[in-house]
């Protein structure tokens, strides 16, 4: 007897067992299947909505270029060889390459970085659309007086293709919307204090050269000559001439030249003016004074007395 209920008893075990074993694989199971869809939940939940749209991703390439994210933008733009386009001071990029460069160059320069849309019309027709677009693009760099911002109106066309489910910008042409002045300094009120010759003035020293976007040293000799901390630049100095102190300068490591003109404090400290493009590349054919920026020029070394500018 006690026999039969020992055999009945691990009967009932080994079905309670068994059931354990079911139940504990569903358990599992259900719990993969939750973790899968919550996995892929958040995955999905992170993609922008409907990226068959053309706006959503020309939206995607703007914010991916505030944020200064490289890998999205390589996604949704062309690495074609032969693409080109078109931004302010006279630049053509010619495939991925030079646009990447670009952006990596850029992107250094910068403490921050927003860009707001103010505009944005986007037409399609099949895998191809194209559109135009008002921003202000606002930058901030770091300089030895603290950040400084500055906004360029901007205005941008392009096109995108579709590619294996993917918009893609294969073309773009970048412009200001604002007209261009010539740049040139302001001579108002220039003192006599200098005398009609370069060599009047000692430019010796360590420089900081401050433009809207990045700032950079110059080592130059008595004569305003000499290497500058960004792209393997090189000043030169033409002449000085009642502080009005005005020179070409080059860059090896992107291949550009162009000229300057500043005006020199009555101190010789510091120089307020312009610079422009003459040579972007294989690029000759610019404007002189429409494609270029501001200078702010700071003298860090040595210090100049009333006396070192009498002539």
């Amino acid at each position: 007897m006690f026999s039969m209920i020992l055999k009945a008893n691990r009967g009932r075990i080994g079905k309670t067992e068994q059931q354990y074993v079911v139940r504990t694989r569903l358990v599992h199971l259900f719990l993969g299947v939750i973790v899968f869809f919550c996995g892929s939940w958040g995955v999905w939940a992170n993609t922008p909505d409907n990226l068959d749209d053309p706006e959503t991703v020309i939206r995607m390439i703007v914010k991916a270029n505030a944020d200064m994210d490289l890998k999205t933008l390589e996604t949704h733009m062309a690495a074609d060889e032969d693409t080109v386009g078109y931004t302010i001071g006279g630049r053509k990029y010619i495939g991925w390459k030079d646009v990447k460069q670009a952006f990596e160059e850029e992107f250094s320069m910068l403490s921050g970085l927003t860009i707001d849309i103010l505009n944005l019309k986007v037409w399609r027709q099949g895998e191809v659309a194209w559109f135009a677009m008002e921003i202000d693009y606002n930058r901030e760099v770091q300089t030895a007086d603290g950040p400084i911002t500055k906004t360029w109106p901007l205005r941008d066309t392009g096109v995108l293709n579709r590619r294996d489910g993917i918009w893609m910008l294969v073309n773009w042409h970048e412009s200001m919307r604002e007209p261009i002045k010539p740049l040139a300094v302001e001579r108002e009120a220039v003192s006599s204090k200098v005398g009609d010759s370069s060599e009047d003035m000692d430019l010796t020293g360590e420089w900081e050269i401050q433009e809207e976007d990045k700032a950079y040293q110059a080592t130059l000799d008595a004569k305003g000559n000499g290497p500058y901390t960004w792209q393997e630049g090189r000043i030169h100095t033409d002449n000085v001439v009642d502080r009005l102190w005005s020179g070409t300068w080059k860059q090896k490591g992107n291949d550009r030249e162009g000229a300057f003109e500043v005006l020199l404090s009555e101190d010789g400290t510091t120089a307020d003016g312009v610079w422009w493009y003459l040579r972007v590349g294989t690029q000759k054919n610019i404007p002189p004074r429409e494609w270029g920026g501001t200078y702010k020029i700071k003298r860090l070394s040595p210090s100049i007395s009333d006396k070192d500018m009498t002539p």
